[in-house]
């Protein structure tokens, strides 16, 4: 192994070059710096951390948080060759005490320890006395008391800075706004660290918003159109309808399993395991599920329900598309979303947990800027990045508002009468009620209200339903009406209603179309954008464009070679990507390299590969050859 941190990159992890700030980040780590990393999902960010552990004395002690995974974690960089354990509750006592011999007689590279662990005692006198390369805190957005996955135990992560002043500390995330950001900063004690931001883009991810219409039925539509056969998540808000739409999937013959908190732990493991393992599986989740999974194609990420926020939102959208390789974002939401995400915010705390009235009006700010996102008519990547301070000049061409602009109209007549009906029924009612007074309906609470008799009553025949729901959520994001604060879905004229009204104001609103939200997911994606995707699975590597058009010898060849990995990943009871990512499978099929010097200058087979695997690999292209 070459000591220089490119000499190891090259032979241990077999890429010829560094990223972004890779480089800069292992160099300020190694010379002892600490540092707070930004970089997206799928940028490298374990390189930044591994790298400097193997230049320096002694062992990278990384703090993650999630037990399920440490042990695919600690799989996958002893298939590197590196000597690496994990310390947590799954291990028996006889086993720990292993890996603590291990750790103080400098027998391992890394040590994948959850916080919970590392607090307790026992385990910082035995950091104590170990030696320690440096500390990496993997997914430190957690420390966040605003943010979507706080963990109060990270609160307590500060002790490193205090009992270890001389390690090296490196916080690593994916989401951080400029306030997370600083409450990094300063729970961690790194306000003396370099801050390295890699950019929150990820250009192979197509953004996608569309209204709810029967949503099961749209994401069917849209998983049968452009994912076929594809690994994916489709989140939901709520557990029971994380099942509920599994079965759906699985009634219309498409894999899928379930996953929520609820499930007990051999079940999720089992689910997990299989999504890890397994192609074209398709996990319906909540929340619970996704942080530090290190699939590299997903091909999508859907969303049933609208979420609580745009770093949770990001952050979810960031595990599709880890190999770089054209993947999906999908949201499919309606008011209704807002109406019980606003309930959740004013709901009355479980007993024991205080919530103050801040937390409450940030939970709010959040939701509405979450709703602002999926009614924006301008670029939407441009939106999302603004949230995190990322100026993008120009519109990105990859999300649907670039690829199929919306049309605007004038909306101010349509919005006078919504407002004015929402004014004349008592500002109580929701939008479903709004819409059939509008309409002119016969539902029965209308006529026993009286509403038939009001003068809004049947003067909005000029839109259909799905047009006025347009409507009604565009009023909401644009702050004219407000969900009543009980959270019953009623909705109430704001300040900014009266220039409408008085018709001092021009409204234009976006025109939704039906047929966009129930089609073929946005006005042309469809089984082009699906054929586009297979071929650049099966033919992109690093010097290959988006239209290059592999052969049958060459699509077969990479179809062996993966079914090689499979089988090669089940002896080894790894994932299939540990061994080799779709993307280093589809250059040998481009390449077919026929000795092991060929095979080596493949990105992503380092030595300790090529020695496990190489000739495996070999032998499968030289059969195709031959």
């Amino acid at each position: 192994m070459q000591h220089t941190a490119l000499g190891i990159l090259n032979t241990t992890y077999g890429y010829p070059a560094f990223r972004g700030h890779q480089a800069a980040v292992i160099d300020h780590l190694t010379a002892g710096g600490d540092a707070l990393l930004l970089m997206p999902t799928g940028g490298g960010k374990s390189l930044c951390y591994q790298i400097p552990a193997l230049l320096r004395e002694g062992a990278g002690v990384i703090v993650s948080p999630l037990i399920a995974l440490m042990q695919d974690q600690v799989g996958a960089v002893r298939q590197l060759g590196l000597r690496a354990a994990f310390l947590n509750s799954t291990l028996t006592l006889s086993e720990a005490a292993r890996v603590e011999h291990d750790l103080l007689h400098g027998e391992l590279d890394l040590l994948y320890v959850a916080p919970e662990r590392l607090l307790q005692p026992r385990t910082l006198e035995l950091l104590d006395r170990s030696t320690i390369a440096l500390f990496a805190i993997d997914e430190a957005h957690c420390v966040s008391q605003w943010g979507h996955d706080f963990r109060p135990e990270y609160l307590q992560l500060a002790v490193l800075a205090e009992r270890y002043p001389g390690i090296p500390r490196l916080a690593c995330t994916a989401t951080a706004d400029e306030r997370t950001r600083a409450e990094i900063l300063a729970n961690l004690r790194l306000e003396g660290g370099h801050t390295f931001i890699g950019g929150f883009d990820r250009p192979n991810i197509r953004y996608r918003v569309v209204a709810k219409d029967d949503p099961r039925k749209q994401l069917l539509k849209f998983l049968r159109d452009e994912h076929a056969g594809d690994a994916g998540i489709v989140y939901c808000l709520a557990r029971k309808k994380t099942e509920e739409t599994a079965a759906f999937l699985e009634q219309h013959g498409i894999a899928a399993v379930p996953y929520h908190a609820g499930l007990d732990a051999t079940t999720r493991r089992l689910h997990q395991e299989r999504f890890l393992n397994e192609d074209g599986l398709i996990v319906c989740a909540t929340i619970a599920f996704g942080m530090g999974i290190d699939k590299p194609d997903v091909r999508f990420v859907a969303h049933l329900d609208l979420p609580k926020s745009i770093e949770g939102y990001y952050q979810e959208t960031g595990r599709a598309g880890r190999d770089g390789l054209p993947a999906n974002a999908w949201l499919c939401y309606g008011l209704q979303d807002v109406v019980m995400l606003r309930k959740l915010i004013d709901a009355p705390p479980p007993d024991g947990i205080e919530v103050d009235e801040m937390h409450r009006r940030r939970g709010a700010q959040q939701l509405d800027t979450m709703l602002g996102y999926c009614e924006v008519t301008a670029c939407r990547r441009q939106r999302l990045l603004a949230h995190f301070g990322e100026v993008m000049p120009e519109p990105c061409g990859n999300c649907d508002t670039c690829l199929w602009p919306p049309e605007t109209f004038d909306a101010t007549v349509v919005a006078q009468k919504a407002l004015s009906c929402v004014a004349r029924t008592g500002q109580r009612f929701g939008a479903q009620h709004i819409i059939e007074v509008l309409r002119g309906g016969a539902a029965e609470r209308v006529l026993r209200l009286g509403h038939d008799k009001l003068s809004t009553y049947g003067i909005g025949g000029e839109l259909d339903v799905f047009g006025w729901r347009s409507v009604m959520r565009q009023l909401v994001a644009g702050g004219f009406l407000a969900l009543d604060p009980e959270g019953y879905g009623g909705l109430r004229l704001t300040a900014a209603a009266g220039p409408v009204l008085r018709g001092e104001q021009q409204l234009h609103l976006r025109r939704d179309v039906l047929e966009r939200a129930v089609g073929a997911g946005g006005g042309g994606a469809g089984k082009g954008a699906a054929r586009k995707a297979r071929r650049a699975a099966i033919a992109l590597a690093a010097d290959v464009d988006d239209t290059f058009e592999p052969d049958a010898a060459m699509t077969a060849l990479f179809e062996r070679l993966r079914a090689l990995r499979k089988r090669l990943a089940s002896e080894a009871g790894v994932p299939p990507y540990v061994i080799f990512h779709d993307r280093t499978l589809a250059e040998m099929a481009r390449r077919r390299p026929t000795s092991e010097a060929a095979l080596l200058g493949i990105s992503g087979v380092g030595q300790a590969k090529l020695e496990r695997y190489g000739e495996a690999f070999l032998a499968e292209m030289r059969g195709e050859e031959g």
